[in-house]
């Protein structure tokens, strides 16, 4: 492999791979999750993902790596599979800041990650980097064995319903689901597209040193993250989540519009934090209430169709973002991303509804 052309084609396809084959598996996963139960698919995930990315290590061609990283996406999973066990297993009351909880530690260690693997990566090499991410997490699968316990499945008398008969007996489910999970595939999009801009918008500002603003506005954008996703629900608790959401997308619409008129890396940085503490209120409040609207028997399906939708949005963003800044500039695609960000304000305040609490 060369620098340049080839580089970028290969960096991309084993960038989108693992989100492509998850947005293909998940559902497959979840259906299983909810007729064998949540916790064998969250322990599965765990040792799937440890297995794939601890195998890199010994990756010798950008073919052998785009195959691994599907695989990654195939049998991880992990999000999805501790959303679902949580949404299940947490009293009603208490759905909403259990899923912030979660959200909230995987945004914490999106922002530490990269620093620690970027620091490891230097003193180490990327092979043995992934050989002890692959290490961590088999390691991590023995708390979860041991500790965390999953309720006895309810046994239907009579024939097994389907899970969209189950959900079917709940009326305007369906639709308020569908609504639902489009939305956490649209800001999944916009997260992911502002991700690659927020980079570019960067490059453009300061001709050197944008790899440390970069690193700076990640972290800040985690950070906020991080807090928002268990603090959000307060606000949801006083106006509802429907109002949350879509307030909390319009603001983040007008967020990424202000990224392009900040004049330097200091409020760039800051206006993305801004952005990461908003879509620390709208992805937790949008996914618990999916786990709201959904039965207990359909948990698992039902998070598995939504980390599809997720996956997708994460493939397709980088695509969008990278068009658009390609073809009419950074500034375009970023007002493309605010419109997208208008877009999810719109489905969330026509067409979702206020879930029972």
């Amino acid at each position: 492999m060369h620098p340049g052309r080839d580089l970028d084609l290969w960096t991309a396809a084993s960038g989108s791979a693992s989100g492509l084959s998850m947005a293909i598996a998940s559902p497959i996963w979840g259906v299983l999750g909810d007729r064998y139960g949540r916790k064998p698919m969250l322990i599965r995930s765990m040792l799937g993902g440890a297995i794939t990315v601890g195998l890199i290590f010994l990756a010798q061609t950008p073919l052998q790596l785009v195959i691994l990283r599907l695989a990654q996406g195939a049998t991880s999973g992990t999000v999805a599979a501790a959303t679902a066990l949580v949404a299940a297993e947490t009293p009603r009351h208490r759905v909403a800041w259990a899923l912030g909880v979660v959200t909230s530690a995987v945004a914490l260690g999106g922002a530490i990650g990269p620093v620690v693997g970027g620091l490891a990566g230097s003193v180490f090499g990327l092979r043995l980097v992934f050989l002890g991410g692959g290490i961590l997490l088999l390691i991590a699968t023995i708390p979860v064995f041991m500790i965390v316990k999953e309720s006895e499945r309810r046994i239907r008398e009579g024939p097994r319903l389907s899970t969209l008969a189950t959900i079917r007996q709940r009326p305007g489910t369906v639709r308020a689901l569908a609504v639902l999970i489009g939305a956490q595939g649209l800001v999944s999009t916009v997260q992911s597209a502002s991700q690659v801009l927020i980079v570019l918008k960067l490059i453009e500002t300061v001709a050197s040193g944008a790899s440390a603003a970069a690193g700076f506005a990640f972290s800040a954008a985690g950070v906020t993250n991080s807090a928002a996703a268990v603090g959000y629900t307060a606000v949801a608790r006083r106006v509802g989540y429907v109002r949350t959401v879509a307030l909390a997308s319009m603001l983040l619409a007008a967020t990424i519009g202000l990224l392009v008129l900040a004049p330097n890396a200091v409020l760039v940085v800051a206006v993305f934090g801004i952005a990461g503490l908003l879509n620390g209120t709208v992805i937790p409040a949008t996914a618990s209430m999916i786990g709201l609207e959904t039965p207990p028997e359909a948990q698992s399906t039902v998070f598995g169709i939504n980390a599809s939708s997720v996956a997708l949005g994460f493939f397709f963003g980088p695509l969008i973002a990278g068009g658009v800044a390609a073809t009419a500039g950074v500034s375009t695609a970023l007002g493309v991303s605010a419109i997208l960000a208008l877009g999810l304000a719109a489905l969330i305040a026509i067409g979702a509804r206020e879930p029972t609490r």
